[in-house]
């Protein structure tokens, strides 16, 4: 038998560690927290397979479903907000079936700890027609991706792999295994299978009813479905990381875990129902198992007593079952800390300068979204990937050019290669007139700093063309494409105001790297006390190095500061300086 090793693992990298020992070949990914380093812990195997950052999940989709078709194990990774991008694909691909087994990987954030909604991928999989999968830690994390190749070519289905914040966040123990002797299959050329016209998707549409019904009656008997008999006056029917509330809450309770939450095993539901005097349904976000068996006519309690927002807790399973109060004494609460930008972040004098000039701001979904926090205050909106765009482009189109005279739309590179640039080219083809800021700081900052289209890097570390995201702009049509540094305000300040007189589309670029990419010893600035006036000029951009002391002058963090020098170029009576770096 082969040796075997345990190690303490993320619920990310388990299933990376899955996606190794099931003999994945190609692996398709956007950045999005909860989910990033799947794809990062990946690129540690890179010897036996492929992965990349991809512009956005609908590309990644089909990268993977191209690899499938091929005849190759392969994944998609993404969050939930990220599935909706893939939904296309996604849709059509659970029509086609596979070749090789096809896994999209989505992680959901109840509690939106970083995300613009909490919707549940469980109702997104269940229109698609795609079974799910649900681990409720990282051993089943590892484990469960496995299984779900097995079932993905064994039913010819892809499947849907659902965690969560908590569980792509948490570590625990996890057993490795050798990767198994996967072979790829070959391809076979099957028009009516692969190609998605009416006439071959209608009788494919009856074929995945008959896969799913089938799939279905497996469910009843597969070992991820597992009843845990205990006190029958309490049974719960639960997946997921409430699992472990449940067995934390209620450790006498029976408790029918379910592994796979699409399609639902009836069968063995019906059962375990009808084993207990009264039945629970514990599940986060959606009442998506509640539903279900509630239509098969089994009396049952769930979101009578849960909520559908944010996470669940062990203590709010107590208290709505049992009526126990927290065990524990509630922590003091501390004060509230908004999310800010960085000492140093380029964003942050875009957004002085915007203020400024009193303009309104479209935003988009990236690290410059905070510039909707206080102080700064300016963008209005923010919806999802791209959106910035095409929001000022609607609102020219309803209000006329001089409405969005007070407008612009912001919107970060590694958006911008995502989705951004068709709307920018629908703003270039319907005659519109905006002014679009792409705020490059050369990386996906706020996943943690991944690599895209224009940075000159893939994620297997290799040398890749950068795309000019200027020439791009120009080639698409838009005549008026000028480069800026974020830092030099003169100059920014003057452009903004030249290009928002235009009657045709700008684009201005603030290409100025992220403070966070810099290494090594950085300069900072410091305060001459005897000179500051305690004007407050400084202040206005929100900088977190800056404070103000009881005297009302300044002082800068030496530890904080990265030494940008906006305060510097704001202070009117020359009291902050710059110390270069050692």
């Amino acid at each position: 038998m082969a040796k075997t090793k345990k190690v303490i693992m993320l619920g990310n990298e388990a299933i990376a560690r899955g996606a190794f020992e099931a003999g994945v070949k190609v692996s398709a990914a956007y950045p999005g927290t909860p989910s990033t380093e799947i794809s990062e812990y990946l690129v540690q195997y890179k010897d036996s397979l492929y992965c990349e950052w991809s512009p956005n999940e609908k590309v990644a989709a089909e990268v993977a479903l191209g690899a499938s078709i091929a005849g190759s194990r392969a994944m998609a990774c993404m969050k939930h907000v990220g599935f909706n991008v893939a939904a296309d694909p996604a849709y059509s691909i659970s029509y086609i079936g596979v070749n090789g087994g096809l896994v999209f990987m989505v992680a959901d954030d109840p509690g939106l700890y970083s995300s613009q909604n909490e919707q549940d991928t469980r109702m997104v999989a269940r229109a698609a027609k795609l079974p799910v999968l649900e681990p409720s830690d990282s051993a089943e994390a590892k484990e469960y991706t496995k299984l779900a190749f097995e079932i993905s070519e064994k039913f010819d289905r892809p499947v849907v792999l659902r965690i969560t914040t908590r569980l792509a966040h948490s570590q625990g123990i996890v057993e490795l295994c050798e990767p198994c002797a996967n072979q790829d299959k070959p391809y076979v050329k099957n028009i009516g299978k692969n190609v998605m016209m009416p006439n071959n998707a209608k009788p494919r549409h009856a074929v995945i009813e008959q896969k799913n019904a089938e799939l279905a009656l497996a469910a009843n008997t597969m070992d991820i479905n597992r009843v845990e008999m205990a006190d029958t006056s309490i049974g719960v029917i639960t997946s997921g990381i409430p699992y472990q509330y449940v067995k934390e809450a209620l450790p006498n309770a029976s408790v029918l875990k379910l592994g796979m939450v699409n399609p639902l095993p009836k069968e063995l539901i019906c059962d375990f129902a009808s084993k207990v005097d009264r039945l629970y349904i514990i599940e986060e976000l959606d009442p998506v198992i509640e539903e279900q068996v509630k239509a098969w006519g089994i009396e049952a309690v769930g979101k009578e007593l849960f909520t559908v927002l944010g996470e669940y807790s062990a203590n709010m399973i107590k208290a709505a079952i049992l009526g126990e109060k927290a065990d524990f004494a509630q922590p003091a609460q501390a004060p509230g800390r908004p999310p800010i930008l960085c000492p140093g972040c380029p964003h942050r004098s875009v957004y002085h300068t915007l203020k400024k000039l009193g303009l309104h701001a479209a935003g988009d979904i990236g690290c410059y979204t905070l510039g909707a926090v206080a102080p700064l205050s300016v963008v209005d909106t923010t919806v999802c990937m791209g959106s910035s765009i095409s929001s000022l482009h609607g609102m020219e189109k309803a209000k006329g050019k001089d409405f969005i005279k007070n407008w612009v739309a912001v919107i970060g590179d590694s958006t911008f290669m995502h989705t951004g640039v068709n709307s920018l080219i629908n703003m270039v083809y319907n005659n519109a007139s905006g002014t679009v800021i792409i705020m490059d700081n050369s990386t996906t900052g706020m996943t943690g700093h991944q690599d895209h289209a224009a940075t000159g890097k893939t994620l297997m570390g290799d040398a890749a063309y950068a795309i000019d995201i200027p020439t791009l702009c120009r080639a698409i049509g838009v005549k008026n494409v000028i480069s800026v540094n974020a830092f030099d305000l003169e100059l920014l300040e003057k452009t903004i105001k030249e290009e928002q007189q235009k009657d045709e589309v700008s684009v201005i670029i603030t290409k100025t790297p992220c403070v966070l990419l810099t290494k090594g010893r950085k300069p900072f600035c410091v305060v001459d006390t005897e000179k500051c006036k305690g004007c407050g000029l400084c202040l206005k951009p929100g900088c977190p190095a800056i404070t103000k002391q009881a005297d009302g002058k300044v002082m800068i963090d030496d530890t904080m500061c990265t030494g940008c020098g906006l305060c510097a170029k704001l202070c009117k009576s020359g009291a902050i300086r710059l110390v270069k770096e050692g």
